[in-house]
Order: C-alpha cells, then sequence, then structure tokens
C-alpha cells in the first residue's frame, strides 16, 4: 500500500468512525445562508456581475456528512450537485441528510480527491473545505480537481492556517505522544485528549485557547476528533500556501474574508508604515503575486489565522467594469439572495454583517425587479449614481449588463 493510500485509509477509519459535521439532520431545508454556497453571490464577489446561466453543475468535493452540499443544493435551485468522499458512513449521513430536507439534485459517490477525474464533464463551482489539508498529497489534490474546472469556472477552498493552530499542534503531538502504539485507536485518542485538558491547570496556554475558541464546538466528540486526534493535517501559511495555488494551474480570485486581510486596520495609524508596506509588492500589479508580501505581513502581526478561504478561477474569469457611467444606468439590478431582514432599513448582509440603509436606498432596493435598469429606477428617486455603487460595493446588488 502506498503512503497515499495508507493516509487515505487512516482517514477514512477517522470519519467512519466520527463521520463529520455531525450537524442535526432536518426535514426542512439549512436555516440561513453561506453566500460562498450561493452561485449567484459568490460569482457577483468574484466578477462584479451576475452570472449569465444558473444551470450549472457543482462539485462538492470532500462533503463530509453533506452540510455543505445540502446548502449547495437548496441555494441553487437550478444546479445540480455531486458530492464525494472517502467515509462510506459519512456518506450515508449525507444521502439521509439531504433525503430529509428535500435535497433531491444530488448525487453521491464513494470517491476520492486523486479519483475525481473518474467522473464525467466538467463543473462550474467546485467546492472544496477542509479537505485538502488532510490530504498526504495536496498538490496532487487540487490539480486532480483544477483539471475537472470548466473555463469559466470557480473553486471556494478551505484549508488551515499555522499561525493560528499552534495550539492545537501542540496536543495534536501530546495525544499521540501519550496514545504510543493505540496511535489510530480514535475513541481512544479522544478519550486521552479529555484527559488531559481535564488535568491541566486553568492558566495554561493550550486549555486557554480552547475555551476561548473551541469548546462550545468541542463539546461534540466528532469535533474534537477531527481537530485533535486526525491522523493527517498540513497547516499552511501565506508563503505555502500560495505554493498550493501556484501548483494548480488556476487564477487567484482573492480571499472570500478580504476584511482580515486589509493592511489598514493594523497599521492605519501608521502613514509611514502603509507607505513602505505599499512598496512590499516586488511584481506588477495584476500579475496577482504582488499582494502576496502584504498578506504575510498581515498574518504576522496578526497571528490569529486559524484557516485561509478562497476563490480560484479558470480563465477566462469576465470581470465587470462599472466606472463608466452610461454602463451602470444601463445595468440591470438585482437585490443579492444573501440579505435576511429586507425590507427594513437595518439589515443583514451577504456575511451576517448589520448594513443600515438610508429611506432612498431602501426604496432603490425594492425597486430591484430584475427588470428595470438603473437609470429607469434613478428617474423616479433623488438618489445618486455614487450611491448605487455603494451599494454594489456593498454586495447588496448584483448587476447584469445591458
Amino acid at each position: 500500500m502506498s503512503d497515499s493510500q495508507t493516509v487515505s485509509a487512516a482517514v477514512a477509519k477517522l470519519y467512519n468512525t466520527y463521520p463529520f459535521p455531525p450537524e442535526p439532520l432536518l426535514d426542512e431545508p439549512p436555516p440561513g445562508y453561506n453566500w460562498r454556497w450561493n452561485w449567484l453571490a459568490a460569482y457577483n464577489f468574484c466578477t462584479g456581475q451576475k452570472p449569465q446561466k444558473q444551470d450549472i453543475r457543482i462539485l462538492d468535493a470532500g462533503c463530509g456528512t453533506g452540510v455543505g452540499t445540502e446548502y449547495l443544493v437548496h441555494l441553487n435551485p437550478a444546479a445540480s450537485v455531486v458530492g464525494i468522499d472517502l467515509s462510506t458512513k459519512a456518506l450515508e449521513v449525507a444521502k439521509e441528510r439531504c433525503q430529509r430536507s428535500g435535497a433531491n439534485r444530488v448525487e453521491f459517490h464513494h470517491l476520492s480527491l486523486y479519483d475525481v477525474e473518474q467522473l464525467p464533464g466538467e463543473f462550474d463551482f467546485i467546492n472544496c473545505v477542509g479537505v485538502l489539508h488532510h490530504l498526504s498529497d495536496p498538490i496532487r489534490g487540487i490539480q486532480a480537481l483544477a483539471k475537472k474546472l470548466a473555463p469559466g469556472g470557480l473553486m471556494h477552498i478551505f484549508v488551515y492556517g499555522e499561525l493560528g493552530r499552534w495550539e492545537i499542534q501542540l496536543m495534536q503531538k501530546a495525544i499521540a505522544l501519550l496514545q504510543g502504539d493505540k496511535r489510530g485507536d480514535y475513541r481512544d485518542g479522544v478519550q486521552v485528549g479529555r484527559q488531559i485538558f481535564a488535568a491541566l491547570p486553568d492558566n495554561n496556554r493550550i486549555v486557554k485557547r480552547e475555551r476561548e475558541r473551541w469548546s462550545l464546538e468541542n463539546q461534540r466528540d466528532e469535533n474534537f476528533a477531527d481537530m485533535y486526534v486526525h491522523p493527517q493535517e498540513i497547516d499552511y501559511n501565506i508563503e505555502t500556501l500560495f505554493e498550493l495555488i501556484d501548483a494548480s494551474g488556476l487564477d487567484f480570485v482573492g480571499f472570500s474574508n478580504p476584511g482580515f486581510w486589509q493592511l489598514d486596520r493594523l497599521l492605519g495609524k501608521a502613514p509611514e508604515l502603509m507607505e513602505r508596506a505599499q512598496k512590499l509588492g516586488d511584481c506588477p500589479r495584476g500579475s496577482g503575486k504582488a499582494n502576496r508580501a502584504s498578506y504575510r505581513l498581515i498574518e504576522l502581526l496578526d497571528p490569529e489565522v486559524t484557516h485561509y478561504e478562497f476563490f480560484l478561477s479558470c480563465p477566462p474569469l469576465p470581470k465587470a467594469d462599472w466606472s463608466a457611467d452610461d454602463a451602470m444606468l444601463a445595468a440591470i439590478p438585482e437585490r443579492n439572495p444573501c440579505i435576511d431582514g429586507f425590507p427594513s432599513q437595518c439589515v443583514f448582509n451577504y456575511d451576517y454583517q448589520i448594513v443600515n440603509l438610508s429611506p432612498l436606498e431602501l426604496e432603490f432596493l425594492q425597486k430591484c425587479d430584475g427588470q428595470s435598469t438603473v437609470g429607469g429606477i434613478l428617474a423616479g428617486l433623488q438618489l445618486g449614481l455614487d450611491a448605487v455603487r455603494v451599494l454594489l460595493k456593498q454586495q447588496l446588488i448584483l448587476l447584469t449588463p445591458s
């Protein structure tokens, strides 16, 4: 058995013992939304415009118990969805989850990421959350997925970050040491880990980090096992992350939590340092590499990075330019489907952040019916075009070019 087969077998054994994620099964669609799993919202985030088609193919690569898969089906009513995973037990839960909630446009396959070429055709949207860092060869895994991404398609990826998981790494190694030849017995690993936490002093750094960040979810053994007794984990920093991205052959679109990656939130009070930071990139702007040194600086100054979540694309991916007033006025606006609390002047935006709307902004959003143009709506409102651009920047509207 090869190293990759050995690792895959160990990972499958973990998730057959503790199917993950352990979220409860519901007899109705899951609550709320995750905009990263909504094709309209995700495509708009990446390109600045509404996609031309919605009858797309979606792959949930490493779907586990189907928590994300279920959202992908319900949030994309015109799409067909495929889920793959190594764990037969997790797949059994995923099938039951989707069946019970009425997510009927999905098929599941017991398949490794390495073997994804066995699936027919290409996919417009690939979701790969919490998987690549558990492979023995993540580069081989991301390259296999990249070959299945259709031109103009998007891939959303989530992998672990080493700086914010330092205490987790220490606990993982401590549990493995104490398990000795019982390593690989995941129930024993959970028991050993819980005994360690119970024995450590209250002021212990590992204990404090667990209580501050993870203890609520880790009440469940499935979560505890996934975090502390996993047989395979690779944690990234910005430098190694972009080595993985570059190896994929895909284009880096951007992080899907861009607020964290704004340097001015850390050094905004020091204009001289901000000016120096602007000179960090030794590559021309637009190359995709100019910001990497800035990203590295951000994570060094704010080492809370427990994960990276980002979009990649298979070119060509069109990017909208709304700088020309004529193009903006002729565009057709629609409300972002990932808004909660509308209609109200106080709503939750796509990222569940509170946005306070003016009466005129609210009226504009109410008139976004998918048929009227921006210019047509503004003709009856005392609202300027710059205000519409703000709504677009806030991801509150999607625009379709005329």
